[in-house]
């Protein structure tokens, strides 16, 4: 292996697992007895001010107390995604599907905004984030671009070495998401990804919306059904229906029963019991939520029911701000990471984009029409 492919191999595990790396933080959030029957209807906005008219391209999620967290009946779910917890969320308005290359095409046209993904790179920025006495990758690497998947020409013997089908592609970005010599022709109604925290930031602040905390991504993906495991309730049989995820082996073959190798247009399964497409598979999705492994077993101990939880206060990571992604992929397989259930939940550093994560926003009700509501 040569001097600069070694270092681009560790710049790339450097970014790569940096996205993956578990931390402990601390818990916000009103909090209301779970004795309270009538919480939801006397605490929580369920339905929406007829005074509301629904924002185009948006549906009302109604307000409700859910057990957020992985089931006791799923096996494929992770540690973080445990104990279960009692949360109770207001009701919002939400995108029916992921934000779509067209719509953030109008945005960067009308704003001029520039993507993470294709500003300069800053090195003396960027190893403040790194561990200490990281070398400097080759000038030739140290360049704009995102990871991009790869499929790898020879089996796969240890899945935790995300390198093997990741890759750092200069020129990748939203708008050439393969790479310089690839455009968005034909995929204006694709999910646009290569998106960093700060873009959907920039995108949200323009559209008058905001991102979804964890607890309503949760409660939205999951329906109204009270133990669902997926968006359409517990039978996995119907995964290949339902959901664009990765059929077949993992990464080496995708035999494509799902009828997509990569990312589906927006809305190419059918929606859940609130019109939501895509809310498993396709792309990850952002939520506003700091990231930490800890932060169910401290609501649980609580022993009550959250209102409206924020998450962490703060990262711990010291060297990596992350925030909460929900949903999986079209790379999701049960063999690799199963995130195609509704309390599947991942960690992404604020300056990481990737070809298989996106975003889609939500808008709240006003306190003030909140509470002439409830009156």
């Amino acid at each position: 292996m040569g001097n600069s492919e070694s270092q681009h191999r560790t710049l790339l595990l450097l970014i790569v697992l940096s996205t993956f790396v578990f931390y402990a933080c601390k818990e916000n959030g009103a909090k209301l007895s779970t004795q309270d029957e009538d919480a939801p209807s006397s605490l929580v906005l369920v339905k929406k001010p007829d005074s509301i008219e629904v924002p185009k391209g948006m549906v009302w999620i109604p307000g409700g107390v859910f057990m957020q967290g992985a089931m006791d009946q799923d096996e494929m779910a992770m540690g973080h995604e445990r104990p279960k917890h009692a949360v109770a969320v207001d009701g919002f308005f939400m995108d029916t599907t992921e934000v779509t290359n067209a719509q953030f095409a109008r945005f960067v046209q009308e704003t001029g905004y520039v993507t993470l993904a294709e500003r300069e790179i800053d090195w003396e920025e960027m190893k403040q984030q790194l561990p200490p006495d990281t070398p400097k990758p080759h000038d030739s690497i140290l360049q704009p671009g995102s990871l991009i998947f790869k499929t790898p020409e020879n089996p796969i013997e240890n899945l935790n070495d995300y390198s093997q089908w990741w890759k750092w592609k200069v020129g990748a970005n939203w708008k050439h998401p393969q790479g310089p010599e690839s455009n968005l022709k034909g995929r204006d109604n694709y999910p646009v990804v290569h998106i960093a925290y700060e873009d959907a930031l920039a995108y949200c602040n323009w559209a008058g919306s905001r991102l979804p905390t964890e607890a309503e991504w949760e409660y939205a993906a999951r329906g109204g059904l009270e133990n669902g495991i997926f968006p359409w309730g517990k039978d996995r049989q119907k995964l290949n229906q339902m959901a664009n995820t990765w059929t077949g082996t993992f990464p080496t073959k995708n035999t494509q029963d799902d009828g997509f190798i990569n990312k589906a247009p927006v809305g190419s399964f059918p929606p859940n019991s609130y019109g939501l497409y895509d809310m498993v598979g396709n792309v990850w999705e952002f939520t506003q939520d700091w990231y930490s492994y800890e932060y169910y077993r401290h609501l649980a101990k609580k022993q009550d029911t959250t209102l409206n939880p924020t998450g962490p206060k703060k990262p711990h990571n010291p060297y990596t701000k992350e925030r909460v992604i929900r949903g999986g992929s079209f790379l999701c397989n049960a063999s690799y990471c199963a995130s195609f259930r509704v309390s599947a939940r991942m960690s992404n550093a604020l300056d990481s984009s990737q070809e298989h994560l996106g975003f889609r926003t939500v808008k709240s009700i006003s306190d003030t029409d909140k509470e002439n509501h409830l009156q």
